[in-house]
């Protein structure tokens, strides 16, 4: 293997301050605490099923509501994910997963190609799961799309439970970014495009 994919980055604005450590090659480690509960559980997920070494702070203006905190802190995440990925040689690039959660099910697909796009697909029940609003999932999707620069495309094909959903969302896309960030041995040092250049 050659030199650590991992990168620190830190984001701080007016709203909030986050700091995302983020080893691609880990063992699903992870310290996760940005003062909105169901976040946390949904990047441990990320963690933990995406086989990532991950640490997020986060300090956000709560007191107005949790919106600035999820951006920011998918911002962070993307900036983290690109800087690790480094010039993408010998990545898989392209992956896929599809994860149920009890009656909900979930498919993620991404393309680490460095255009920043997102397709986001998903029926909520209610306002919110916890402190946060189900429509802050495809802003967290889209954030974290446009600042680690892949082509996203998430989908929840059904469900009952918004918990459910949200969370078959979060594990599947941790599956997919695992499998596309591998490095192909038969790719050595080469970038996956035909432009040469990601």
């Amino acid at each position: 293997m050659g030199a650590p994919r991992v990168a620190h980055v830190t984001r701080a604005t007016r709203e909030s301050h986050v700091e995302v450590r983020w080893n691609l090659d880990g063992q699903g480690r992870h310290q996760v605490q940005t003062g909105v509960g169901f976040l946390d559980h949904m990047l441990t997920q990320l963690a933990v099923h995406g086989l990532f070494d991950l640490e997020v702070r986060a300090q956000g203006d709560l007191h107005i509501d949790v919106h600035h905190t999820v951006e920011d802190v998918a911002l962070t995440l993307g900036q983290a994910l690109d800087q690790a990925l480094g010039s993408r040689q010998g990545i898989v690039r392209m992956a896929h997963a599809f994860v149920p959660m009890d009656e909900a099910l979930a498919l993620v697909v991404v393309d680490l190609s460095g255009r920043p796009y997102a397709v986001f697909e998903a029926r909520w029940h209610g306002p919110q799961v916890g402190q946060m609003p189900t429509s802050l999932v495809e802003h967290f999707f889209r954030s974290l799309a446009t600042t680690g620069r892949m082509n996203l495309h998430a989908h929840v094909f059904y469900g009952r439970d918004d918990h459910h959903q949200a969370e078959a969302l979060f594990k599947a896309l941790a599956r997919a970014l695992h499998h596309a960030t591998r490095l192909d041995p038969r790719r050595a040092a080469s970038v996956p495009s035909s432009k040469g250049v990601l």
